[in-house]
């Protein structure tokens, strides 16, 4: 049964800041927490004078520092530990199977708000049908401005199956005590870029039943979650950037990603892209039909 929080652990410290996020949400959800260091041996290229020994110590050492550090904090948090052999995108995404959730830190860019997202994230979260919180330092639980309180966001898409992102982001609110909301960007239909004249009734017509679809969406889910307040945000423009806008001041932001896979392999898809690079605050990304 996945009833486990995993963060991914080697060191950094990004890392440590994932781990607090992650000790933090498995309290949240009364659950353990797994920390996992993925010892990628042989290495490729081989470090002149490294051996295993070196890279099962220093392993050893970044699992049972953090475990330390989160026990000081969270004392009656059960946590174990893990250092499979294997490149670490497919350890960790074979540690997510097995999970509820995967947490992976990502550095900030500079001074700007947002994530780099390194290859190692990236392959992990489109290689896991888990979902997967990146973090940032600045999102370090330990740190200011940060806290359970902080209102969850979440993108919604009127054409697709998102019943696994919207569950995901009630419960979140749910526990966290904190209201949710719910963002859709929508655009005019294609063949509207070829009338000379457009009247703005139209556009304000189509935005009133755009919110009504989107309100009769998120119908059952308030009546399943009563205690979360929900509101919504309905605009004509880019999903990613009203996200990405919406992600000042929040403590979380959902978004969702399709499991289908193209020719060329899996993808995110332009709106997870774009807030995974550019959100101030911890993204969740959940996989769906």
């Amino acid at each position: 049964m996945k009833n486990h929080v995993a963060v991914g652990v080697d060191g950094s410290a990004e890392s440590r800041a994932a781990a607090r996020w992650a000790a933090q949400e498995a309290v949240l959800r009364q659950v353990p927490l797994r920390l996992v260091h993925a010892v990628d041996w042989p290495l490729d290229p081989v470090l002149p004078g490294v051996g295993r020994p070196d890279m099962d110590r220093w392993a050893d050492e970044a699992l049972s520092d953090a475990a330390q550090e989160l026990k000081r904090r969270h004392p009656d948090l059960e946590i174990t530990t893990r250092w499979p052999t294997a490149r670490p995108a497919a350890a960790l995404a074979a540690e997510a199977a097995d999970a509820a959730l995967l947490v992976l830190g990502s550095r900030g860019l500079g001074g700007l708000v947002g994530f780099i997202m390194g290859s190692v994230a990236l392959s992990t979260v489109v290689a896991t049908d888990t979902p997967v919180v990146l973090v940032r330092i600045a999102d370090d639980p330990g740190g200011p401005g940060t806290g359970a309180a902080a209102d969850v966001v979440v993108g919604v898409d009127l054409h697709e199956a998102g019943d696994r992102v919207l569950a995901f982001a009630f419960e979140e609110a749910e526990r966290r005590g904190c209201s949710l909301r719910a963002v859709h960007g929508w655009k005019m239909p294609p063949a509207y870029a070829y009338v000379p004249f457009f009247d703005p009734d139209n556009e304000r017509d189509i935005e009133r039943s755009v919110t009504h679809m989107v309100d009769d969406m998120l119908l059952s889910w308030r009546h399943k979650y009563p205690d979360v307040n929900v509101t919504t945000s309905v605009f004509r423009g880019s999903a990613g950037e009203r996200l990405v806008h919406a992600s000042q001041g929040a403590g979380l932001v959902v978004v969702g990603r399709h499991l289908r896979r193209s020719p060329l392999g899996v993808h995110l898809g332009s709106v997870a892209h774009a807030v995974l690079h550019h959100a101030a605050a911890p993204v969740a990304v959940v996989a769906h039909a």
